[in-house]
């Protein structure tokens, strides 16, 4: 099929066209701006006006207008933090029963025996709710009638790349949007001197998992939807900061001739690339102030920085990413993605939980209820997950026993924003191999998500290449309303 180029002259406009055209071009950009400066404004007015493609947006009263996602990368073990499994204690160092792994995808014990590994830290229920959580999460525990916690969750990637493509896209082909991105695509931002989806990394564990930047990316949405990664320490965002000797008036003088030079070749063009970089200078413009104050602590009390086990700095830490990220919700930011890089434990399965939930258990706990003690967790929607679980059955990488990747039953947890607390959802069989009761694929969890902002997922899409494309893809997904409140 031929294309033609969108810097083809054939397919340049005139200027009298252009104008007649644009209506949802350069008019709605500063129509936004001024909407995103109204504080007053409803939710209608956040969504920039290029999104509505399926109607008014939102499609429904939103129960949340903004996500935290504590994403736990490398798959954290449902069967040593939310999925208690006596009957595999019973069958510890046992063969695992073929009837439960027959014709199944095993990750890396493919063609070896097959044995029991017990449950290796002791549960306990707590909270009025009496939900079961390990010792090993003891601060999460103690928001036990504040989360749901869903026990069979299922994906289909069982290994990482792919598996983080699935639970950050909704589908193991690379390239297209993320979660995030569809998220400011259909509500925009509230923010105007930050990006809408900001993500964190962290590191502290056995080895990290890499992950690619893409798992953030717009796809073939608009890219000023993709995700912006924040630093610590150092330059948060590289290149942001103007060079040595630039004072602001001239850093804004240069803006501007930019700004005009991009404007005038986007009237001979149309090229929407202009537009996102028109949009993206003037943000990071915006970012040299906004930034320095974000990342300065200075103004939290220590009996917050206590909560969280923060510094008094932003550190990378997974704790100080915690509290940025009530402080970007308190800023407006729509989709925030904080990624612990160090739960993949194939071996010394014990030294190395103990160490991600030294690091994770407290903050996670700490951010709920900050967010709750100033009023924004009833419209902020927190998830806690990795893209899997892990295997029952034993792996011998390391002095100490480790689990294998596993899709097809493990556990999340999610707060606030419309969620229903104190609350277990599904099961999985006696042994925490499959979800046998109310399974809820990854797309489920999107569904639920889009709706608790407001959104259907079958109707927030984006034509490319002549489909109508939408992050819950073509297959059933539902909504959970089970988990809600």
């Amino acid at each position: 099929m031929f294309t033609e180029s969108c810097h083809d002259p054939r397919t340049a406009l005139n200027r009298r066209t252009f104008l007649g055209q644009t209506g949802l071009g350069l008019g709605s950009i500063a129509l936004a701006s001024l909407l995103e400066q109204d504080a007053s404004r409803g939710m209608a007015g956040d969504a920039h006006p290029a999104a509505r493609t399926a109607g008014s947006l939102p499609h429904r009263a939103p129960k949340a207008k903004r996500v935290i996602f504590l994403y736990m990368s490398g798959g954290p073990s449902h069967l040593e933090t939310f999925d208690h499994k006596p009957k595999l204690a019973e069958l510890d160092g046992q063969a695992m029963p073929e009837s439960f792994t027959r014709g199944q995808p095993i990750a890396q014990l493919q063609g070896q025996e097959l044995k029991c590994l017990r449950p290796l830290f002791p549960f306990s229920r707590h909270g009025q709710s009496g939900q079961e959580i390990s010792e090993i999460l003891p601060f999460t525990a103690k928001i036990a009638d504040e989360i749901a916690i869903v026990r069979s969750m299922q994906t289909d990637q069982i290994n990482h790349d792919p598996a983080h493509t699935v639970m950050n896209t909704g589908t193991s082909i690379s390239g297209r949007p993320s979660m995030g991105a569809w998220i400011t695509y259909g509500l925009g931002s509230e923010c105007l001197n930050l990006p809408g989806f900001v993500v964190f990394t962290s590191e502290g564990g056995r080895n990290p998992q890499p992950i690619a930047s893409r798992q953030w990316g717009a796809g073939f949405l608009p890219p000023r939807h993709q995700g912006v990664q924040f630093f610590s320490p150092g330059d948060p965002v590289p290149y942001v900061a103007s060079p040595a000797g630039v004072s602001a008036r001239q850093q804004r003088a240069l803006v501007d001739t930019i700004g005009e030079l991009n404007r005038r070749q986007y009237e001979a063009l149309a090229d929407p690339e202009i537009e996102t970089r028109i949009a993206q200078y003037e943000l990071a413009f915006r970012m040299q102030t906004s930034i320095p104050e974000l990342m300065d602590f200075s103004d939290e009390p220590k009996h917050v920085l206590d909560l969280y086990g923060a510094k008094d700095g932003s550190d990378g830490t997974f704790a100080s990413n915690c509290l940025l990220a009530r402080r970007l919700v308190e800023r407006g930011v729509r989709f925030i993605q904080l990624y612990h890089r160090d739960w993949d434990h194939h071996g010394d399965l014990v030294h190395y939980m103990n160490i991600c939930c030294g690091l994770c258990d407290r903050p996670s706990a700490a951010l709920v209820l900050d967010l709750k003690q100033r009023g924004l967790l009833d419209d902020t929607l927190i998830i806690w997950g990795g893209e899997f679980g892990r295997t029952p059955m034993f792996q011998g990488k390391g002095k100490e026993p480790g689990r294998d990747h596993h899709i097809r039953g493990f556990s999340m947890w999610l707060a606030g924003g419309g969620i229903r607390g104190g609350l277990t959802h599904g099961a999985t069989d006696e042994l925490g191999y499959s979800a046998v009761e109310n399974p809820v694929h990854v797309r489920d969890l999107h569904a639920t998500m889009l709706h608790l902002l407001g959104l259907d997922h079958q109707r927030l899409t984006y034509k490319y290449q002549g489909l109508d494309f939408r992050l819950t893809g073509v297959e059933p997904a539902r909504v959970v309303n089970e988990i809600l409140a």
